[in-house]
């Protein structure tokens, strides 16, 4: 495989023995931890490490960082389905083997999206979508961060708004266990704009309350990207 793939840093580490110390301690929601200053000691540590472990858990709603004073476990440590944080070496089986996965479990929810959609919820995925749409046009690194960001983020309200909780969470747990391969995806794919369109018509569909429609769109949209990740990689 010819594209560059991530490798497990310092901060991967870092995150898993911070997980280590949250269980061992036996802390459950609400306990707080040491001050930044005390795990950068404890660890070994230099801080800008230790900022990055400390995002990454609280992304996945392991711990929780309050302004002045501290940090927390967080109320999702205990979910059903707990991402891990540790970042794995990437690999062309990999990557299809996520698109198959949300291929299976991402496109009936889409059309139960569309079947309990509420205008609310229209309004927070366009919302989603005019935040990727600004990001269409620049080449950017943080363009192309956020324009990632608003990607993952339109599918997981998709799986939200379909109403249940645990395949939710599931959709949740794929894309951030999985964050590594996702923007390696997102680089392999490079059609921002087909991507955005994709995007767009399933939002429509959802919307019009038209529930094949918004399950055949995110079909096609999940299986069109797996088959450009399968040319590439080929």
């Amino acid at each position: 495989m010819s594209q560059d793939v991530a490798r497990p840093s310092l901060a991967d580490a870092l995150t898993e023995r911070m997980l280590d110390l949250i269980r061992s301690g036996g802390l459950r929601a609400g306990d707080r931890l040491p001050s930044a200053r005390e795990l950068s000691q404890r660890f070994a540590v230099t801080t800008p490490t230790l900022r990055e472990a400390l995002r990454r858990l609280e992304a996945t709603g392991a711990i929780q960082l309050r302004h002045g004073s501290g940090i927390y476990v967080g109320a999702d440590l205990e979910r059903v389905v707990i991402p891990n944080p540790n970042v794995r070496e990437l690999e062309a089986d990999r990557l299809l083997q996520l698109l198959d996965a949300r291929l299976l479990i991402e496109p009936p929810l889409a059309g139960r999206a569309a079947r309990r959609s509420r205008p609310a919820d229209i309004e927070l995925l366009r919302a989603l979508l005019d935040q990727a749409g600004a990001d269409l046009g620049t080449d950017e690194p943080e363009a192309e961060t956020r324009l990632h960001k608003a990607n993952m983020a339109f599918h997981r309200e998709v799986a939200g708004v379909a109403g249940n909780s645990v395949l939710c969470e599931v959709i949740d747990s794929l894309l951030s266990v999985h964050a590594s391969e996702q923007r390696a995806i997102q680089r392999i794919f490079d059609d921002r704009v087909r991507d955005f369109d994709e995007h767009t018509a399933i939002l429509a569909a959802i919307e019009a309350g038209a529930e094949r429609d918004a399950e055949s769109l995110m079909r096609s949209h999940l299986a069109d990207v797996k088959h450009v990740i399968e040319q590439r990689l080929a």
